[in-house]
């Protein structure tokens, strides 16, 4: 049987896993993607990840994500991991909507998901000994710096950010920015000389703004309202911290450590808006570190409908909860093959198997 995973290795990763093997202290910053439900598909990995690998090479690390990552990441950090996995999985999984719902609706129900998965315990978080949380929005800047709350403003500001992106990335950073909200007690240096083309600014988290932040870094736009005036972070509108990074193409190479990537892909692009454009596709040095885990295309096509959950199942499956929430249930246990297998690699390192960027 094909295996259920795809490795993929930047150079110096393969230098190093070649001579060392693959030691989990070596790992130094685990990222994590936006992608709504896709993020489902690596619910096995990251109970492993973080219950078990992980704990067993103590050493402080950074754990970064957007949207859904992000969640996934303060979901890691808290002191019972893999609990705090198993809420994220059932509460996102078990979300159900009417035929006919406003943004209102869904941020409302977005927020009441994140307080289901926090369980009151949000500040373990913010205080684990050694993982440093960061958390990754967007914030509008010119044409979508003040919508209002205001659809048809919304729609015309990220209309026009759409046809600018498509011009350049350079283009989209007139429309927004990113802001990191990062633990206090790191303060995310290797983020903050500049990378691209996007502002930069950064907000200490705590427990004021760390679920406000959560779900500002989930609040896609037109579905979900925006979320305003965060405190401690600049003024202004926030939105899906995926629409700057949806893959994390970050300055990773700047740390001497591995990045140990668990993603529901095997390639990287930089924004939600360059996910048709297959020519963004990062092939980069700054995945030089980088260890890349995602599901094989011959483990997708045995899932329900020959592919991970995502988010177009709203809308397929309909008023038929039940059939989504089946068929979700069943991929994110599926992804329990993704685990073993990679927890076998990691005990043994076969070269062979992983391919370059």
């Amino acid at each position: 049987m094909d295996a259920p995973i795809v490795i993929r290795l930047g150079q110096r990763a393969r230098q190093r896993i070649a001579t060392e093997g693959l030691q989990a202290l070596d790992v130094a910053i685990v990222p994590a993607a936006a992608g709504g439900p896709k993020g489902l598909i690596l619910h096995g990995i990251d109970k492993w990840l973080f219950g078990e690998w992980l704990p067993a090479a103590p050493r402080e690390r950074r754990l970064i994500g957007a949207s859904i990552g992000a969640w996934r990441m303060a979901a890691s950090a808290l002191a019972d991991p893999v609990a705090a996995h198993k809420r994220l999985a059932h509460y996102y999984t078990h979300q159900t909507y009417p035929d006919k719902v406003d943004a209102a609706y869904v941020s409302r129900t977005v927020r009441a998901l994140l307080d289901d998965v926090l369980d009151g315990h949000g500040g373990e978080a913010l205080r684990h000994p050694l993982h440093r949380l960061a958390v990754i929005t967007a914030r509008g800047i010119g044409p979508l710096a003040d919508t209002r709350g205001v659809r048809w403003r919304e729609m015309a500001g990220f209309l026009l950010a759409a046809a600018g992106n498509a011009v350049s990335r350079a283009r989209l950073a007139q429309a927004m920015e990113r802001v990191v909200f990062h633990d206090a007690r790191d303060d995310s240096a290797w983020l903050r000389e500049q990378f691209d083309a996007f502002g930069t600014a950064f907000a200490a988290l705590d427990e004021t703004n760390l679920h406000a932040a959560l779900v500002a870094s989930g609040s896609i736009p037109l579905v979900l309202e925006a979320v305003t005036d965060i405190p401690g972070a600049p003024p202004g509108t926030y939105w899906d911290g995926g629409l700057i990074d949806y893959h994390l193409h970050l300055p990773y190479r700047r740390d001497p450590g591995l990045v140990l990537y668990p993603h529901f892909t095997d390639y990287i692009v930089p924004g939600w808006l360059d996910k048709s454009l297959p020519w963004r596709r990062v092939k980069d040095a700054a995945l030089d570190n980088m260890v890349l885990v995602s599901p094989s295309p011959s483990f997708l096509a045995r899932l329900p409908n020959g592919k991970m959950p995502d988010r177009a199942d709203f809308q397929r499956y309909g008023q038929n909860h039940a059939a989504r929430i089946r068929d979700w249930t069943f991929a994110i246990g599926e992804s329990e093959r993704m685990a073993e297998t990679l927890a076998r690699w990691a005990e043994k390192p076969d070269l062979k198997l992983a391919s370059g960027f």
